[in-house]
């Protein structure tokens, strides 16, 4: 792909413009209508939000993607915690989607939060996409979700190290399974004000 776009990080005058491409991104992808444009809202509010990894995409005058990077963390049974990067949503804009930009978005910003000095990534995803960019199920690494069985799989929580032998390392200091538990929980609620109205439409079944 010739380059023809720009991933700058995002600024406040931004945000509006910012959340309506989100929202026109997932509108009725995973469920009725959708939320990750508030979750977004939400995130860059939190402590665990981190402004140097919060990126988008511009193609002309128009931003088209989206990314951010947020502080997680990997605790054991015994209390010991270890830093680690989460990021989501990675939004395209419905007019670019599958013309890989999606993927460009995230190889870049990856690269970044490499640099930044991030040691993995954990993430909830589909490995058909992210798998490219070297994620794996997080389980076949020794980590699961904080509260899940300690032999439960969960195809769509993914991580990758950024720091070569990261997880290897800490299992060796750990007898337990890790675990990955959010540091963020957003209260979800139906924004509305300043967005164009949009319906939802219903599936069979829902």
């Amino acid at each position: 792909m010739e380059k023809d776009y720009l991933i700058r990080l995002e600024q406040p005058a931004d945000y509006r413009e910012t959340e309506a491409m989100v929202r026109e991104a997932f509108w009725n992808v995973y469920r009725p209508g959708c939320y990750e444009h508030y979750v977004l809202h939400v995130l860059r509010k939190s402590r665990e939000f981190v402004p140097q990894l919060n990126l988008v995409m511009v193609k002309g005058h128009q931003i088209i993607g989206q990314i951010c990077f947020v502080k997680a963390k990997m605790v054991d049974k015994n209390g010991n915690e270890v830093p680690v990067l989460t990021f989501g949503p990675l939004s395209i804009a419905p007019a670019y989607q599958r013309k890989g930009y999606g993927k460009k978005l995230l190889d870049y910003g990856i690269a970044q939060a490499r640099k930044w000095g991030a040691s993995a990534l954990c993430i909830e995803g589909n490995l058909a996409f992210y798998k490219h960019a070297g994620f794996e199920v997080a389980t076949t690494k020794g980590i699961r979700y904080a509260g899940e069985p300690e032999n439960g799989e969960i195809p769509y929580f993914l991580a990758k190290e950024l720091r070569e032998g990261f997880f290897e390392q800490y299992k060796e200091h750990s007898t337990t399974r890790l675990q990955h538990i959010t540091s963020v929980k957003a209260t979800l609620i139906n924004l509305t004000s300043n967005f164009r109205q949009k319906k939802s439409v219903f599936f069979p079944g829902n």
